[in-house]
């Protein structure tokens, strides 16, 4: 019975921390969201966000920048929903496969371009910029030319950028950052890419 009343009591401890918390944050406003790190799930992670937003009736615009060569099933699904989807596959592949870094640069540039017509439009309440990190890595994009567009945006419209390499000008302005951390991928066992998986 002791554990019992020590687990109540920590709980409760738990919850009035808690409670003051969500008291205490009242303001709303468009958030900047960035997916990094090695590991798998950042595109993942960014369109169940596309999900959440849809289920509210939202409009949602995704931009994918290094992946394009590959349909997906992501794509097929929430092109599905109409006028509330712009899904954008502009890149041509990932940078190893292209090798040709004006090209990838172009690319890059033109959905760059696309992206901030998305991020001047309050229709829109989530732009998801996918891969633009490796975009900014690579410097296809100069982040000094991506922080004033994003501060400029409609004050509700929230964006998520995805992509390992995520640079640290973008991490310090974000105002939520999560680091996907690889523990074990089956890729590195010899299993390849699949269906409802990776695609």
């Amino acid at each position: 019975m002791a554990e019992q009343d020590e687990h109540t009591a920590k709980m409760q401890r738990l919850k009035a921390s808690v409670d003051r918390r969500i008291e205490a944050a009242q303001d709303e406003k468009g958030l900047l969201i960035v997916y990094t790190g090695a590991g798998k799930g950042k595109t993942t992670a960014a369109l169940g966000m596309a999900l959440r937003c849809l289920g509210h009736g939202m409009k949602v615009a995704i931009v994918q920048f290094i992946k394009g060569a590959i349909d997906t099933a992501e794509e097929r699904i929430l092109k599905s929903f109409g006028d509330r989807v712009t899904f954008l596959r502009m890149g041509e592949g990932y940078t190893w496969e292209t090798q040709d870094r004006e090209r990838d640069t172009s690319h890059a540039q033109a959905a760059w371009a696309k992206a901030c017509q998305f991020m001047r439009d309050p229709s829109y309440a989530m732009v998801i910029l996918d891969e633009f990190n490796i975009a900014l890595h690579h410097g296809y994009v100069a982040v000094t030319e991506v922080l004033p567009r994003l501060q400029q945006r409609p004050a509700m419209q929230h964006v998520v950028i995805t992509g390992r390499g995520a640079p640290e000008e973008l991490i310090e302005a974000a105002d939520l950052v999560t680091e996907m951390k690889q523990v074990k991928h089956p890729f590195r066992k010899g299993i390849k890419a699949q269906a409802g998986v990776e695609f």
